[in-house]
């Protein structure tokens, strides 16, 4: 069941992946940083899945997957805020975060082959806060990537709180680890129905007039 769901989630990435290439002539800094953070990401759930099906250890995986995703992340708020006090917020949180990674991981490089909560939290809290951002700026102003940033605040608001229970996995039943898994898994496959939603309502149209 668990395996079945997450392909799914894989296969909706990939569409997003096609189908967001497909529309990119033509199109912004942010739309293209956006493909470059669908293609690290589906690169990185490949890689983890095949080392997974070959019973090896793909937890380093973990680190080039959230830091990768918010390094990438926080250039596309770069890209799609306009206001500069709030891009110098993005670029203070990026500085602050790699710094904080970078410290602990000096302290203790142990962690590059463990799961490490704290860059759980600190990756995903500040891209929350440049996603709440924009949205609160989309109150007033042109709907840009809007379920995309809906989509992304589900997921890391939802698979932020169950990574940080990680430190609780060892004390818990085989199968409450599951179901943590499986709402993972299935947070993420709601997440690209999100960014496909957001292609379909705002990038198909003009792949067709264009056709047309």
């Amino acid at each position: 069941m668990l395996n079945i769901i997450a392909y799914i989630g894989y296969f909706i990435l990939l569409l997003n992946l096609v189908v967001f290439i497909k529309t990119s002539s033509n199109q912004g800094k942010s739309y293209k940083i956006f493909i470059l953070y669908l293609g690290v990401i589906f690169c990185v759930q490949i890689a983890g899945s095949i080392l997974a099906y070959h019973k090896t250890n793909n937890l380093f995986l973990s680190h080039l997957y959230f830091v990768g995703q918010f390094i990438i992340l926080s250039f596309f708020f770069l890209a799609v805020l306009t206001n500069e006090s709030q891009k110098k917020i993005v670029k203070i949180g990026l500085i602050f975060g790699l710094a904080a990674l970078a410290i602990q991981y000096s302290l203790n490089p142990s962690l590059l082959y463990k799961f490490n909560l704290f860059e759980i939290f600190i990756t995903s809290f500040l891209v929350i806060v440049f996603a709440t951002i924009h949205l609160y700026n989309m109150l007033g102003e042109a709907k840009l990537f809007y379920y995309i940033t809906v989509g992304l605040l589900i997921y890391l608001f939802g698979s932020t709180a169950l990574f940080l229970t990680g430190n609780l996995m060892g004390e818990m039943s085989s199968g409450v680890n599951k179901i943590i898994w499986i709402l993972n898994v299935i947070l993420y496959a709601i997440y690209q129905l999100f960014i496909l939603l957001e292609w379909k309502k705002n990038y198909y149209k003009r792949e067709t007039n264009t056709i047309l």
